[in-house]
Order: structure tokens, then sequence, then C-alpha cells
């Protein structure tokens, strides 16, 4: 039997609880426009990058306000269970996606705190719509939800989370990543992938 919570899950740490002056988002003016694909933020990445062979591939597309959605298909790589798709994967696909959120603020920010609610499995061959949104900003602090759905829009519930994200410089990329990693995506001739290959992840 399903628990299923149709308001999304409650934040059950503290840090993932906005503020009392926490502002409401606002969608950049230079935001993809809704509907658009955003395509993937750099070609390594296990959520979206397309030189990972066992990686997500998960494609979003920005939505209305401050909101994405995303789908990406369980492969057999990505089981836990026989034949069912490991939470963590399912943890990595929520990331991805409320990592993606970012680029409508056009802010470089990194995952602070993540909670996932498992509401019922997710099989092999499945495919996952994932639906997130920014709901407050406080300062340097990101506050967004997502639920993942299986089969489209209108499907079961599979999973839910809330986040908190923290926007940085571009420095925390530079100074903490890989050498020929960082370099290669500054190098990336392309001007907005060169920017979206530091906007998520810690």
């Amino acid at each position: 039997m399903s628990t299923e919570n149709p308001r999304g899950p409650s934040p059950g740490h503290p840090a993932l609880i906005p503020p009392a002056d926490a502002l409401r988002p606002v969608r950049h003016p230079d935001a993809p426009a809704p509907g658009e694909l955003l395509g993937t933020h750099y070609d390594h990445c296990f959520g979206c990058g397309g030189a990972q062979p066992h990686g997500l591939h998960l494609q979003a597309r920005a939505g209305d306000g401050v909101s994405i959605t995303a789908e990406f298909t369980v492969q057999a790589a990505h089981q836990g269970a026989p034949g069912l798709a490991h939470g963590g994967v399912l943890t990595s696909a929520l990331d991805e996606t409320l990592g993606s959120l970012n680029w409508l603020l056009r802010t470089i920010a990194v995952t602070g705190r993540l909670e996932t609610d498992f509401v019922r499995p997710v099989p092999v061959d499945t495919q996952l719509f994932l639906q997130a949104e920014v709901t407050a900003v406080a300062g340097r602090k990101i506050y967004s939800t997502a639920v993942g759905r299986i089969g489209g829009p209108a499907g079961p519930v599979a999973v839910r989370a809330n986040a908190l994200f923290i926007e940085v410089k571009v420095d925390h990329f530079i100074d903490n990543g890989r050498q020929v990693e960082i370099q290669a995506a500054m190098a990336d001739p392309d001007q907005i992938r060169r920017v979206r290959a530091f906007e998520v992840n810690p």
C-alpha cells in the first residue's frame, strides 16, 4: 500500500526548511525558454553525459517559472536488487534534476543536502519522469523539491526529494577538481556548455 503524499515530502532535517525571510525564486531573464532541452552540461557527467556508457543519460527541459522536467530509463546497469533500480541511482537522478534547476537561476551551486523518500520500487526498463522546482532562496541557499513518477507525468510516484543547494564561485571546482577535466571543460568552445560544466554537484 502506498503512503503517497500528493504535496511531496515533508522536509525532515531543519537545514531543508527555508527561513522565514527566504525569498520566492525568480527565473533569470536569460534562462532557457519553457520547453527548451537543456542538454548535457558535461560529456562525462554520470547524470546527463553522453560519454558515460552506464550513466543515466538524463534529459532535462526547462519548465514554467523555476521548474524543470526530466526523464531517464532505468537500464540493467542501474539495478540493485534483481530487476529493480538501485536506490543510489534513483537518488543520483533526483540530484541531477534538482541541480539543473540552478541553470534557470543562472547560478553555480552545489548540493548541500539531499533527502530522498522511496515510495515504490522502480523496475529495470522503466521510464522515470521527474519534475522539480525551486521553492525558496535565502542568500546563497537555494531550496528545491522533486518528484519522480513511473511512466509519465501522471504515473504513480516512485521517489521524492527535498534539497538544499549552496551557491559557489567557479573557483570551487577549479581548486578541488582534477585539473585535466577542469582544463578540458574550460577549453570547450561553446560558452554555454563551458559555464554549464560547473553547475551541479559538490
